[in-house]
């Protein structure tokens, strides 16, 4: 169970110091929702997969 910061939180920091458990979480969670994502939410999804990416993707994290 994710125990880390809220997205309220997240969302108030860049989201190059999310935390790879924080980038992760959000990531599967917004996965599962993504045919429901209006337009911000596919943004901040987006934003999500290119930290991850630059990061050397989930395998890495």
């Amino acid at each position: 169970m994710y125990t880390g910061r809220d997205m309220t939180e997240l969302s108030m920091i860049s989201i190059t110091d999310w935390n790879n458990h924080e980038l992760a979480h959000f990531h599967q969670s917004l996965q599962q929702m993504a045919p429901y994502l209006n337009s911000e939410g596919q943004t901040i999804h987006r934003e999500i997969i290119e930290e991850i990416e630059s990061r050397g993707g989930l395998n890495q994290l």
